[in-house]
């Protein structure tokens, strides 16, 4: 395939107006010239008039509530480019990077998702989760490009739209926070590759102070990734484990306390992960039980 725009961009957003608008300058540049849609999570900012004043070229999917992740699967699924990179409002993609990344697609069908090497800041700084990459004990394998892997930041990711789709997106019940690892596992399953390729580069430019809440949601579903996908023995163990935290931390407390009133709903989309998935899991966590 020579279509230069063989890869779109989806941008999910909420009431981040301003920053969306240094992401979009950045992605418009692009060599690739890529197709961007923003997927607007219902923002009250301003941000669909910034947009129509702005950038009159960029897809707008006005989502009527607030979909979390899900609205990068509705981005997906609003576009037709073969391979979609998703971008945060505070991220975007180095010039070339998106063209890369279609190459390594075009030439391996089974691979479903790229983890890019993520760059922080105005300084460059490569993401701590970039080694962790590297390193993966799951190492190459023989159809693949780069390193496998099952875990990526959504803000550094191109998927194949098909793979995507087929895995059934970024999962509902974890709304947002730590949502990657499930997506991971279901590609995984699924047969789709999973694999690091630090020739491919995101930058990402977070906002000084954390988001809100953000460490409660990250454990909240790392317990409901577990029920959802893991033994059950490995899910009580997680979930027990929240609970002993719990007694003495506010964000655990919240914690457990959403991810129990999600579980009825985990325990009925119950999906184990297959043999071997599985096995791949403990290998990264370094544990054989």
């Amino acid at each position: 395939m020579t279509d230069p725009r063989r890869t779109g961009v989806v941008i999910a957003t909420r009431n981040r107006r301003d920053r969306l608008a240094v992401t979009l300058r950045h992605l418009t540049a692009l060599p690739e010239r890529p197709e961007i849609l923003v997927a607007d999570n219902a923002s009250t900012d301003g941000t669909r008039a910034m947009l129509a004043r702005d950038f009159p070229d960029v897809r707008v999917l006005a989502l009527p509530v607030n979909h979390g992740a899900l609205a990068r699967n509705h981005g997906a699924r609003a576009l037709d480019t073969p391979y979609v990179a998703f971008s945060d409002d505070d991220s975007w993609w180095a010039p070339g990077a998106l063209a890369r990344a279609a190459d390594l697609f075009d030439a391996h069908p089974r691979l479903g998702l790229i983890a890019a090497r993520t760059l922080v800041g105005p300084a460059a700084e490569p993401d701590p989760l970039n080694d962790v990459l590297a390193a993966s004990p799951l190492g190459p394998a023989t159809d693949l490009p780069g390193t496998q892997v099952l875990g990526f930041l959504a803000c550094g990711a191109v998927v194949r739209r098909r793979a995507h789709l087929d895995a059934g997106g970024f999962h509902r019940l974890l709304f947002f926070g730590g949502e990657e690892t499930l997506l991971a596992y279901d590609l995984a399953a699924r047969g789709w590759g999973v694999t690091h390729c630090p020739d491919v580069v995101a930058h990402h430019h977070p906002a000084p102070a954390a988001r809100t809440g953000r460490p409660a949601l990250q454990r909240r579903n790392a317990v409901l990734t577990a029920w959802l996908r893991r033994p059950v023995p490995y899910a009580l163990a997680r979930t027990g484990a929240l609970a002993a935290e719990a007694r003495g931390d506010e964000h655990a407390r919240r914690a457990l306390r959403e991810a129990l009133t999600r579980l009825p709903a985990a325990l009925r989309e119950r999906r184990p992960l297959p043999p071997h998935v599985e096995r791949a899991a403990r290998l990264l966590e370094g544990t054989s039980a």
